[in-house]
Protein backbone atom coordinates (compact mmCIF):
# COMPACT_ATOMS: atom_id res chain seq x y z
CA UNK A 1 0.00 0.00 0.00
CA UNK A 2 2.82 2.44 0.66
CA UNK A 3 4.25 1.68 -2.53
CA UNK A 4 1.43 2.60 -4.12
CA UNK A 5 1.09 5.76 -2.71
CA UNK A 6 4.79 6.84 -2.98
CA UNK A 7 4.41 5.98 -6.59
CA UNK A 8 0.98 7.87 -7.35
CA UNK A 9 2.98 11.21 -5.32
CA UNK A 10 5.83 10.83 -7.70
CA UNK A 11 3.36 10.59 -10.60
CA UNK A 12 1.60 13.80 -9.16
CA UNK A 13 4.50 15.45 -8.69
CA UNK A 14 6.25 14.85 -12.03
CA UNK A 15 2.84 15.97 -13.85
CA UNK A 16 3.26 19.34 -11.57
CA UNK A 17 6.47 19.39 -12.98
CA UNK A 18 5.96 19.11 -16.86
CA UNK A 19 2.22 21.06 -16.48
CA UNK A 20 4.80 24.24 -14.26
CA UNK A 21 7.33 23.67 -17.42
CA UNK A 22 4.77 23.62 -20.45
CA UNK A 23 3.57 26.95 -18.72
CA UNK A 24 6.66 28.90 -18.70
CA UNK A 25 7.32 28.08 -22.38
CA UNK A 26 3.68 27.82 -24.25
CA UNK A 27 1.68 30.32 -22.09
CA UNK A 28 3.41 33.58 -23.19
CA UNK A 29 2.51 36.44 -20.95
CA UNK A 30 3.68 39.64 -23.27
CA UNK A 31 5.57 42.61 -21.86
CA UNK A 32 5.33 46.52 -22.86
CA UNK A 33 8.42 47.92 -22.19
CA UNK A 34 8.99 51.67 -22.46
CA UNK A 35 12.47 53.10 -22.61
CA UNK A 36 12.96 56.13 -20.99
CA UNK A 37 15.97 58.80 -22.00
CA UNK A 38 17.64 61.01 -19.39
CA UNK A 39 21.02 62.79 -19.75
CA UNK A 40 23.29 64.59 -17.43
CA UNK A 41 26.03 65.90 -16.73
CA UNK A 42 28.38 64.45 -14.87
CA UNK A 43 25.23 63.24 -12.51
CA UNK A 44 23.47 66.47 -12.71
CA UNK A 45 20.66 66.45 -14.88
CA UNK A 46 20.32 67.94 -17.85
CA UNK A 47 16.87 68.96 -19.60
CA UNK A 48 15.96 72.03 -22.29
CA UNK A 49 15.59 74.60 -19.29
CA UNK A 50 19.57 74.31 -19.08
CA UNK A 51 20.19 75.33 -22.70
CA UNK A 52 22.20 78.31 -23.39
CA UNK A 53 23.77 78.93 -20.16
CA UNK A 54 27.34 78.25 -19.19
CA UNK A 55 26.28 76.01 -16.40
CA UNK A 56 28.70 73.20 -17.36
CA UNK A 57 32.80 72.46 -17.83
CA UNK A 58 34.41 70.29 -19.71
CA UNK A 59 37.31 67.96 -18.29
CA UNK A 60 39.84 70.31 -20.15
CA UNK A 61 38.51 73.18 -18.28
CA UNK A 62 36.05 75.09 -21.10
CA UNK A 63 33.11 76.81 -19.19
CA UNK A 64 30.13 75.81 -22.05
CA UNK A 65 26.49 76.04 -22.54
CA UNK A 66 24.41 73.69 -24.37
CA UNK A 67 22.40 75.70 -27.97
CA UNK A 68 21.04 72.16 -29.82
CA UNK A 69 21.52 68.61 -28.93
CA UNK A 70 19.81 65.54 -30.63
CA UNK A 71 20.99 62.24 -32.05
CA UNK A 72 19.69 59.21 -33.69
CA UNK A 73 20.02 55.42 -32.41
CA UNK A 74 19.04 52.84 -34.80
CA UNK A 75 18.51 48.99 -34.62
CA UNK A 76 16.76 49.52 -31.26
CA UNK A 77 15.86 45.80 -30.15
CA UNK A 78 14.34 44.33 -27.05
CA UNK A 79 13.28 40.71 -27.13
CA UNK A 80 11.31 40.12 -30.22
CA UNK A 81 10.53 43.62 -31.03
CA UNK A 82 13.02 45.87 -33.06
CA UNK A 83 12.53 49.44 -34.49
CA UNK A 84 14.30 50.59 -37.34
CA UNK A 85 15.76 54.55 -35.67
CA UNK A 86 14.67 56.79 -33.31
CA UNK A 87 15.65 60.60 -32.67
CA UNK A 88 16.20 62.02 -29.71
CA UNK A 89 15.68 65.60 -29.16
CA UNK A 90 16.82 67.07 -25.59
CA UNK A 91 16.05 70.71 -26.92
CA UNK A 92 12.36 70.41 -27.94
CA UNK A 93 11.69 67.80 -25.39
CA UNK A 94 10.68 65.11 -28.28
CA UNK A 95 11.68 61.23 -28.72
CA UNK A 96 12.15 60.83 -24.78
CA UNK A 97 10.33 57.96 -24.46
CA UNK A 98 9.90 55.08 -26.48
CA UNK A 99 7.30 52.33 -26.27
CA UNK A 100 7.86 48.32 -26.96
CA UNK A 101 4.75 46.52 -27.25
CA UNK A 102 3.79 42.77 -26.76
CA UNK A 103 7.19 41.51 -26.15
CA UNK A 104 7.18 37.80 -25.41
CA UNK A 105 8.08 36.55 -22.13
CA UNK A 106 7.51 33.87 -19.73
CA UNK A 107 4.94 33.17 -17.27
CA UNK A 108 6.65 34.53 -14.05
CA UNK A 109 9.81 36.73 -15.38
CA UNK A 110 11.76 36.51 -18.68
CA UNK A 111 15.11 37.67 -19.51
CA UNK A 112 15.79 40.35 -21.79
CA UNK A 113 18.12 42.57 -23.78
CA UNK A 114 18.58 45.70 -25.07
CA UNK A 115 20.70 46.03 -27.73
CA UNK A 116 20.86 49.50 -29.90
CA UNK A 117 23.64 51.58 -32.27
CA UNK A 118 24.26 55.01 -32.33
CA UNK A 119 23.97 56.38 -35.46
CA UNK A 120 23.79 54.40 -38.22
CA UNK A 121 25.63 51.23 -39.59
CA UNK A 122 26.86 51.37 -43.26
CA UNK A 123 24.58 49.50 -44.48
CA UNK A 124 21.81 51.14 -43.40
CA UNK A 125 23.01 54.93 -43.73
CA UNK A 126 21.44 55.33 -47.07
CA UNK A 127 20.85 59.02 -48.44
CA UNK A 128 17.43 60.16 -48.19
CA UNK A 129 15.56 56.97 -47.28
CA UNK A 130 14.02 58.37 -43.67
CA UNK A 131 11.31 61.14 -44.24
CA UNK A 132 11.59 62.32 -40.60
CA UNK A 133 14.68 62.40 -40.53
CA UNK A 134 15.08 64.10 -43.83
CA UNK A 135 11.95 66.93 -42.41
CA UNK A 136 14.04 67.17 -39.73
CA UNK A 137 17.38 68.44 -41.87
CA UNK A 138 19.19 65.48 -40.49
CA UNK A 139 20.81 65.23 -43.57
CA UNK A 140 24.67 64.93 -44.44
CA UNK A 141 25.70 67.10 -47.93
CA UNK A 142 26.37 64.85 -50.47
CA UNK A 143 30.23 66.17 -50.74
CA UNK A 144 30.67 65.02 -47.50
CA UNK A 145 28.69 61.31 -48.93
CA UNK A 146 25.25 61.99 -47.97
CA UNK A 147 23.22 59.71 -45.29
CA UNK A 148 22.58 61.32 -42.27
CA UNK A 149 23.97 62.98 -38.97
CA UNK A 150 24.96 60.64 -35.75
CA UNK A 151 24.43 63.62 -33.70
CA UNK A 152 24.29 67.58 -34.16
CA UNK A 153 25.72 69.00 -30.26
CA UNK A 154 25.82 72.73 -30.98
CA UNK A 155 26.68 75.61 -28.35
CA UNK A 156 29.13 77.86 -27.12
CA UNK A 157 32.15 77.72 -24.87
CA UNK A 158 35.04 80.42 -22.99
CA UNK A 159 37.93 80.50 -25.37
CA UNK A 160 41.81 81.31 -23.88
CA UNK A 161 40.42 85.23 -24.41
CA UNK A 162 37.24 84.03 -22.26
CA UNK A 163 35.56 85.41 -25.26
CA UNK A 164 32.01 83.29 -26.40
CA UNK A 165 32.88 80.95 -29.53
CA UNK A 166 30.66 78.74 -30.85
CA UNK A 167 31.36 74.76 -31.34
CA UNK A 168 29.81 72.53 -33.30
CA UNK A 169 30.20 68.88 -32.07
CA UNK A 170 28.57 67.01 -34.74
CA UNK A 171 29.23 63.44 -35.68
CA UNK A 172 28.45 61.60 -38.77
CA UNK A 173 30.52 58.22 -40.76
CA UNK A 174 34.04 59.62 -41.01
CA UNK A 175 35.18 60.68 -44.28
CA UNK A 176 38.31 61.30 -45.70
CA UNK A 177 38.01 64.02 -48.69
CA UNK A 178 41.82 64.11 -49.67
CA UNK A 179 40.53 62.68 -52.69
CA UNK A 180 37.29 64.81 -53.64
CA UNK A 181 36.62 62.21 -56.62
CA UNK A 182 37.31 58.69 -54.33
CA UNK A 183 36.01 59.38 -51.16
CA UNK A 184 37.48 57.25 -48.49
CA UNK A 185 34.54 56.28 -45.52
CA UNK A 186 34.95 54.62 -41.87
CA UNK A 187 31.82 53.30 -40.55
CA UNK A 188 32.05 55.23 -36.90
CA UNK A 189 28.61 53.89 -35.60
CA UNK A 190 28.76 51.87 -32.61
CA UNK A 191 26.63 49.32 -30.74
CA UNK A 192 25.75 49.90 -27.22
CA UNK A 193 24.12 46.65 -25.87
CA UNK A 194 22.36 46.30 -21.97
CA UNK A 195 21.56 42.19 -21.25
CA UNK A 196 20.45 40.49 -17.67
CA UNK A 197 17.54 42.99 -16.90
CA UNK A 198 14.65 40.91 -15.47
CA UNK A 199 11.18 41.69 -17.07
CA UNK A 200 8.72 40.53 -14.16
CA UNK A 201 6.15 42.60 -14.54
CA UNK A 202 3.36 43.37 -18.00
CA UNK A 203 4.70 47.25 -18.10
CA UNK A 204 7.97 48.03 -17.41
CA UNK A 205 9.97 51.06 -17.79
CA UNK A 206 13.52 51.64 -18.69
CA UNK A 207 15.86 54.36 -18.01
CA UNK A 208 18.61 55.00 -20.41
CA UNK A 209 21.30 57.47 -19.38
CA UNK A 210 23.32 59.57 -21.26
CA UNK A 211 26.68 61.12 -19.57
CA UNK A 212 27.04 64.64 -22.01
CA UNK A 213 30.23 65.29 -20.25
CA UNK A 214 31.63 61.63 -21.89
CA UNK A 215 31.70 63.30 -25.38
CA UNK A 216 34.81 65.50 -23.98
CA UNK A 217 36.94 63.54 -21.51
CA UNK A 218 37.01 59.50 -22.44
CA UNK A 219 39.43 58.34 -23.66
CA UNK A 220 40.20 61.87 -25.42
CA UNK A 221 40.52 65.30 -23.38
CA UNK A 222 38.65 67.48 -26.13
CA UNK A 223 40.25 70.43 -26.60
CA UNK A 224 37.70 73.20 -27.70
CA UNK A 225 40.09 75.46 -28.37
CA UNK A 226 41.89 72.86 -31.09
CA UNK A 227 38.29 71.01 -32.17
CA UNK A 228 35.75 73.37 -32.12
CA UNK A 229 33.33 73.72 -35.55
CA UNK A 230 34.16 72.02 -39.04
CA UNK A 231 34.57 69.04 -37.76
CA UNK A 232 32.26 67.00 -40.51
CA UNK A 233 34.95 66.47 -42.62
CA UNK A 234 37.42 65.97 -40.22
CA UNK A 235 38.43 62.32 -40.30
CA UNK A 236 40.48 61.95 -37.62
CA UNK A 237 37.79 63.85 -35.31
CA UNK A 238 35.01 61.95 -35.77
CA UNK A 239 37.33 59.14 -35.13
CA UNK A 240 37.92 60.18 -31.83
CA UNK A 241 34.25 61.32 -31.28
CA UNK A 242 33.25 57.14 -31.86
CA UNK A 243 35.91 56.51 -29.02
CA UNK A 244 34.05 58.91 -26.68
CA UNK A 245 31.30 57.92 -27.30
CA UNK A 246 31.32 54.22 -26.15
CA UNK A 247 31.62 55.37 -22.73
CA UNK A 248 28.41 58.14 -22.95
CA UNK A 249 25.80 55.28 -22.24
CA UNK A 250 24.25 53.56 -19.49
CA UNK A 251 21.78 51.68 -18.04
CA UNK A 252 19.52 53.51 -15.53
CA UNK A 253 16.43 52.37 -13.44
CA UNK A 254 14.20 49.63 -14.49
CA UNK A 255 10.99 50.20 -12.83
CA UNK A 256 7.70 47.89 -12.79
Amino acid sequence: MKKIISLLVLVISFSACKEAELNCCVNQIPVNITLKFTHHWNGVPVTSSDFNNFKFTTENGESVSINRLRYVLSNLKIGNQKINHHLINIGENSGMELSFNEIEKGSTYHELELYFTFGFKDEDNTDGIYQDLNSASFNVPSMLGGGYHFMQFDGKYKDTNNQDANFNYHSIRAVDRTDPDNLVFEDTSFNVNFNSFIAEKSEVTIEVKMNIAEWFKNPNTWDLNELNTVLMPNFEAQKLMRANGKSVFSLGEVSQ
